[in-house]
């Protein structure tokens, strides 16, 4: 047996949505377990610091500007990664969100939703995790191994008010991991895994207005939502990187298709 399962050092993982709130947390500590990182990301200046970052701590990492839901973008990103490091062990599919649009705001119908945002948002939550997969696979599928994170969503296993679209495509992202878990393992070998994980409520630039104030007291919805998780609080960031350490190392390597909740006891809390 493997003497450290958790080991990681060397592997090249990839992170789509790496240069946001919860991507660079994880970008950030993965970087210091040894991995060697791609972020990748549409803000080029954030993504940079983050990369730059990530060096002055000592680790490997490089960014490149990335749109998940543009094939000729992902290809690019990840011809620079295979070209830059060789091979690509694992992908993260952070990247996703929410606008406007597609969320049912206080006085307002699902009739007042609009035809177009509701189309942006589950095409960047669910084609935007479809895409890089099969991008990133190609450069995987000769390799004994591949592992694959997809962030889902508290949104998936409840559907909470307001967040119509963007519930709607994180549900059919989990239906999709476990698709595709027997897909990978059944035709492309036994080394290649894919699972979810599903984080509650951790305050990120998309969701801040909706869960505080602008003095940082909560909302009403905030208020709702620390009432409902045992924890009474917020996730700090760093709390999701034991659960994505744990899913792309060997410790978990007879693990796919599964959807691992990281919310402070939110989807277990009823009354």
């Amino acid at each position: 047996m493997q003497e450290n399962l958790f080991d990681i050092k060397g592997k090249v993982v990839v992170i789509t949505g790496g240069s946001g709130v919860l991507g660079s947390a994880l970008s950030v500590y993965l970087g210091r377990q040894g991995a060697f990182l791609a972020v990748l990301a549409r803000n080029e200046a954030k993504g940079n610091a983050l990369v730059k970052n990530i060096k002055e701590e000592g680790g490997k990492a490089l960014f490149h500007i990335c749109d998940v839901t543009v094939r000729t973008s992902l290809e690019a990103a990840r011809d620079a990664v295979v070209k830059a490091y060789g091979k690509v062990d694992v992908l993260i599919n952070a990247a996703g969100g929410n606008m406007a649009g597609a969320t049912i705001a206080p006085g307002q119908t699902c009739l007042d939703l609009s035809d177009d945002a509701l189309r942006k948002v589950i095409d960047i939550n669910l084609m935007g995790t479809i895409l890089p997969t099969n991008v990133f696979l190609e450069a995987m599928k000769n390799q004994s191994e591949g592992v694959i994170v997809n962030f889902s969503s508290e949104s998936s296993l409840r559907p909470l008010t307001r967040v119509i679209g963007y519930s709607a495509a994180k549900a059919a992202l989990n239906n999709y991991t476990r698709y595709m878990a027997a897909e990978l393992a059944m035709k492309f070998g036994e080394g290649f895994r894919i699972n979810a994980i599903a984080p509650g409520f951790f305050l990120t630039e998309q969701n801040r207005t909706l869960l505080t104030q602008e003095d940082g007291s909560l909302t009403v919805r905030g208020e709702n939502i620390i009432s409902h998780t045992p924890f009474r609080r917020f996730g700090k960031p760093e709390e999701l990187c034991g659960t994505i350490h744990y899913l792309i190392s060997d410790a978990s390597r007879f693990v796919t298709g599964t959807v691992a909740i990281v919310d402070g006891g939110f989807d277990a809390y009823s009354i």
